[in-house]
C-alpha cells in the first residue's frame, strides 16, 4: 500500500503564494488545512487533506 503524499510547509506556501506569517494567522483562526507535527518537530500536510481544504475554500468563495 502506498504512503500518502506529505507536503512540506514551504511547498504549501508556494502553491498558495502566501507568506509563512499569513499562513500562521490563518491557522490561528482555525482556517488552515490540518497540519501533522512529526517527532522531529517538522510540519507536514497530507496532499489529500490540502486538496480537500482547497476545494472547500473554492466552494465557499
Amino acid at each position: 500500500m502506498a504512503r500518502p503524499q506529505m507536503l512540506k510547509l514551504p511547498e504549501v506556501l508556494s502553491e498558495l503564494d502566501m507568506s509563512r506569517a499569513a499562513f500562521y494567522r490563518m491557522r490561528a483562526r482555525g482556517k488552515a488545512p490540518k497540519l501533522i507535527k512529526l517527532p522531529n518537530g517538522q510540519l507536514r500536510i497530507r496532499r489529500a487533506d490540502f486538496d480537500t481544504w482547497l476545494s472547500d475554500c473554492e466552494r465557499a468563495a
